[in-house]
C-alpha cells in the first residue's frame, strides 16, 4: 500500500511498505537496431578452442574466454545520431522516449521546477526506507541539500548547482549588487563538492549566460531557462549513453545462449545520479526494457551504501533482477566467470582517459583487468576536464566526515523506523575518501552522448574535435 501526506511546510512523503512488488517494465524499447553506434568488444566465438577443449565447467569456460578476450575496441567514431546538438534543447520535460525510471508505476525526474522560485527535488537522504520530496527555494538550502546528500551523482549535482543560480535570481536579480550576488552564490554552490566536474561545468555555464542580462526580468528568465535546458541535456545525453552502451550487451548477450548478460556496478550510477536514465546503468534499462535478459550485481559501497540504498532501490522498482553483495566479493565473482562486463559511473574525467569515481572504483578495475573482464566508464561531456592530463596527480579528492564509517544508517525493524548505529568502539579514529582515481591504462573504454572511445587523450579528441585547441 502507498500512502502520500504532506508533513511539514515544505516536505512531502511516500511510504512503500517492504511487500510491494516490482513495477514491471515499459513495453517501448529504448533501443533500436537502425540507431547505430560506435565500438564493441571483440568476443571470442562460442566455439573457439579454448572453449571447445577445455573439460571444464561452463562457468571457468567463460572465465578462461574472458582471460583471453581481446582488448583492443575500434577506433572511435561519432554515432550519426550524435550530431552536436544546439546549445539550448527544447525536449518535452517527460515525453516518451526520454523518459526511463518509473516508481510504483509512475515516471519521475530527480529535479524539477516545482512552481517558480520552488525546487523540487527526491530526497535521496531517505531512500530505500521513505520515498520523499524536498522543496528548495533558496540558494542556501541547495547548497545543504549537496553537501548533506539529500541528492548526489556528477549529473544532479551539475542541475541541481544550476537551479540554485536560479533561485539566486529569484531573490536578487533586481537588487543593484546583482553581480557581486551571483558570484557570492556561485561560489557557495562550487565550495560543496569538489571532486565531480559537472558542479563547476554547470556553475561556469549559468554564469555565460547571465552575463550580459541588464534587466531582472531577463536574469530571471534566463537563468530559468538555463538551468531548465542543463536539465533536460542531462536527460537527453544519459538516454544517449545508454544506446551507446546498450551495443556492448548485445554482444555479450549473443554469445550467451539466452543466458542474461551479468553487469556488476559500483556505487549508484543510475537515475538517481543524474536526472534520468543515468549512466552506468542506462545500458542496463536500456537492455531491460528492449527485452534483453540482464542482471546487474549491486556493490554495497560503503561506507554511505549507495549502492545498497540507492542501486538496489532504483532497480527493483524498475523490475531489473539484480543482486546486493558485499564491496570485495566481485574479484570473487569475476574470477568464476560470473561478471559479463563492469559499468562504472565518473564524477570527473582526465583529458587522457583516467576515471575518478566513488572510492573502491580503482580496486574493481584491478580485479577486471587481471580476469580479462571488460570495464567502461560512462560519463556525460560535462564530467570531461580537458585541463588535466594526470588525474591522480590533479583530481581534488573529497574527503567527508569520519562519522561516515564509524556508524549505520538503517532501518529499526523491532521500532518501525530508522536508525543509526556504531560498529566500532567509541572513540575510533576513521579515514573517508570520498573517491579514487582509476588510471586509464585500466579501462577498456568511455562511453559518452556522442559514442564509444578509447580512453585515451586521442580517443576523447575523436569524439570531440572540437577540443583540440585545448593542447
Amino acid at each position: 500500500m502507498i500512502r502520500f501526506w504532506k508533513s511539514s511546510g515544505t516536505r512531502f512523503r511516500l511510504h512503500q511498505g517492504y511487500g510491494g512488488q516490482a513495477v514491471p517494465a515499459p513495453s517501448a524499447p529504448l533501443w533500436s537496431p537502425d540507431d547505430p553506434v560506435g565500438g564493441f568488444l571483440d568476443l571470442l566465438p562460442e566455439n573457439h578452442s579454448i572453449i571447445r577443449n577445455l573439460a571444464i565447467s561452463p562457468s571457468r569456460a567463460k572465465y578462461a574466454a574472458n582471460r583471453h578476450r581481446r582488448r583492443a575496441i575500434p577506433a572511435c567514431r561519432p554515432s550519426p545520431i550524435d550530431a552536436d546538438p544546439p546549445r539550448r534543447l527544447t525536449f518535452p520535460p517527460i515525453c516518451a522516449k526520454n523518459r526511463a525510471v518509473n516508481v510504483a508505476g509512475k515516471h519521475y525526474r530527480t529535479i524539477w521546477l516545482e512552481s517558480p522560485g520552488c525546487v523540487r527535488i527526491i530526497d535521496q537522504a531517505r531512500l530505500p526506507h521513505e520515498f520523499a520530496f524536498l522543496d528548495l527555494r533558496t540558494t542556501a538550502d541547495m547548497c545543504a541539500a549537496i553537501r548533506d546528500m539529500n541528492l548526489r551523482g556528477a549529473g544532479l549535482i551539475g542541475c541541481a548547482a544550476a537551479w540554485g543560480l536560479y533561485l539566486s535570481a529569484c531573490l536578487h536579480a533586481g537588487q543593484p549588487n546583482w553581480h557581486a550576488r551571483l558570484q557570492t552564490d556561485s561560489d557557495a554552490l562550487l565550495a560543496t563538492r569538489p571532486t565531480a566536474r559537472n558542479l563547476e561545468w554547470a556553475l561556469h555555464r549559468m554564469q555565460r549566460a547571465l552575463a550580459a542580462c541588464a534587466t531582472p526580468g531577463d536574469r530571471l528568465e534566463t537563468a530559468r531557462a538555463e538551468a531548465q535546458a542543463i536539465t533536460d541535456e542531462d536527460a537527453e545525453f544519459s538516454r544517449r549513453m545508454g544506446q551507446h552502451g546498450v551495443a556492448l550487451l548485445r554482444e555479450i548477450a549473443a554469445r550467451n545462449n539466452g543466458q542474461p548478460v551479468n553487469v556488476l556496478t559500483h556505487c549508484n550510477a543510475g537515475w538517481l545520479a543524474f536526472v534520468d536514465h543515468g549512466t552506468a546503468l542506462a545500458p542496463v534499462y536500456a537492455a531491460h526494457n528492449a527485452g534483453l535478459p540482464v542482471h546487474v550485481w549491486v556493490d554495497e559501497t560503503r561506507p554511505r551504501n549507495q549502492g545498497a540504498s540507492l542501486t538496489a532501490w532504483e532497480l527493483g522498482h524498475h523490475g531489473v533482477p539484480h543482486t546486493l553483495i558485499p564491496d570485495n566479493a566481485g574479484g570473487h565473482l569475476m574470477q568464476h566467470g560470473m561478471v559479463d562486463i563492469v559499468l562504472v559511473g565518473c564524477d570527473r574525467c582526465t583529458a587522457a582517459g583516467d576515471v575518478a569515481n566513488k572510492i573502491g572504483t580503482y580496486l574493481k578495475a584491478l580485479a577486471a583487468r587481471d580476469n580479462g573482464v571488460p570495464f567502461y566508464a560512462i560519463l556525460p561531456s560535462s564530467t570531461l576536464d580537458w585541463s588535466i592530463r594526470d588525474g591522480v596527480k590533479e583530481i581534488v579528492i573529497e574527503q567527508r566526515g569520519a562519522d561516515e564509517v564509524t556508524h549505520v544508517p538503517g532501518w529499526n525493524e523491532a521500532a518501525g523506523k530508522p536508525a543509526t548505529v556504531r560498529i566500532c568502539p567509541a572513540g575510533t579514529p576513521a579515514a573517508n575518501y570520498g573517491f579514487d582515481v582509476t588510471p586509464a591504462r585500466l579501462v577498456t573504454g568511455l562511453i559518452t552522448e556522442r559514442g564509444i572511445a578509447p580512453a585515451t587523450r586521442e580517443g576523447l579528441l575523436a569524439l570531440y574535435p572540437e577540443r583540440h585547441a585545448d593542447g
